[in-house]
């Protein structure tokens, strides 16, 4: 990859990363899938009005739209809202990492190299140790829903590079069309119009900033720019960067609500990066053998 786009992976990693903590705060004030819903809401709105058609086929939106909007974040969200820390939460939803790589294989055809797989692995070993801890303070319950929002994440990962619009800006706003409704309609009967009443007549401002921040920064600049690498690159070699995510959710946790990060996480976390690293080495390219110069025959004649 080229410098800026591995800085730019790393830009969308830590605008991820920082993501979790923003929607536990973002869950203190709505209901779960209430908040999924006002993020792409406000994805979506005015946006969609001025950039123009998607330039994709319809059902690319709405597979993404589906996939992504409404069964990932529903997952996640729950599953954070049932009590999994923002932290662990980071880490577990990079399963999709390797979500990714299955359903490339499957699905495109891309086979993995041999380092692409061992660096899955290891990382995938990280998070799997993250299990180890649930059920000792954490809700298995919300590790389970996370990791299949990861599922989701690594299927839409696929979903946006069969997609490959030349716009991904306007296709993630077209996105963000598809999942109000439907979250709003899931809302209404599982989590009661009254409390979702309530939520939106004592709106303030941390929900408020909660809400903008996952719908322009998390959802729009994040997915734009992902899908971007998405479709510049193959998905086996983006795919590792997203898990940088959990190294600044955990760090962000830490920092700004005082996670507990045990000996573990650290362990686990570790595991991951060393499994980016291993992923992103490529096999040394055998110099050609060179021929036989013509001197060289004059040489072995006289």
């Amino acid at each position: 990859m080229k410098p800026v786009h591995v800085a730019l992976a790393l830009l969308v990693a830590a605008i991820w990363g920082a993501n979790f903590v923003v929607i536990d705060v973002g869950l203190q004030a709505f209901p779960p899938l209430l908040f999924s819903a006002l993020r792409f809401l406000l994805a979506a709105l005015p946006a969609v009005f001025f950039v123009g058609r998607p330039q994709v086929p319809w059902r690319w939106v709405i597979a993404v739209g589906v996939v992504l909007g409404i069964m990932k974040f529903s997952l996640l969200f729950v599953g954070m809202h049932v009590g999994l820390p923002p932290g662990i939460a980071s880490l577990v939803l990079q399963g999709q990492a390797v979500f990714t790589m299955l359903f490339a294989f499957a699905l495109l055809r891309e086979r993995p190299r041999r380092m692409q797989i061992v660096g899955m692995l290891i990382a995938a070993t990280g998070i799997l140790l993250v299990a180890l801890e649930s059920g000792e303070g954490w809700p298995i319950a919300g590790f389970l829903l996370v990791v299949g929002a990861g599922a989701c994440w690594g299927l839409s990962n696929i979903a946006m590079r069969k997609a490959s619009p030349p716009d991904m800006f306007r296709f993630m706003v077209w996105v963000s069309v598809i999942p109000p409704l439907p979250l709003a309609l899931l809302s209404l009967p599982l989590e009661g119009v009254g409390r979702d009443l309530d939520a939106l007549r004592h709106i303030g401002f941390s929900g408020v900033a909660a809400a903008l921040y996952v719908a322009w920064m998390a959802t729009l600049f994040g997915y734009a720019a992902w899908g971007y690498l998405m479709r510049t690159y193959d998905a086996t070699t983006v795919a590792p960067f997203s898990l940088f995510v959990p190294v600044f959710g955990i760090l962000t946790a830490w920092i700004y609500q005082g996670e507990r990060v045990t000996s573990t996480t650290v362990f686990a976390s570790a595991l991951v990066v060393v499994g980016i690293l291993v992923g992103m080495l490529r096999p040394r390219r055998t110099r050609p053998a060179v021929g036989i110069t013509e001197g060289e025959k004059l040489l072995s004649s006289s």
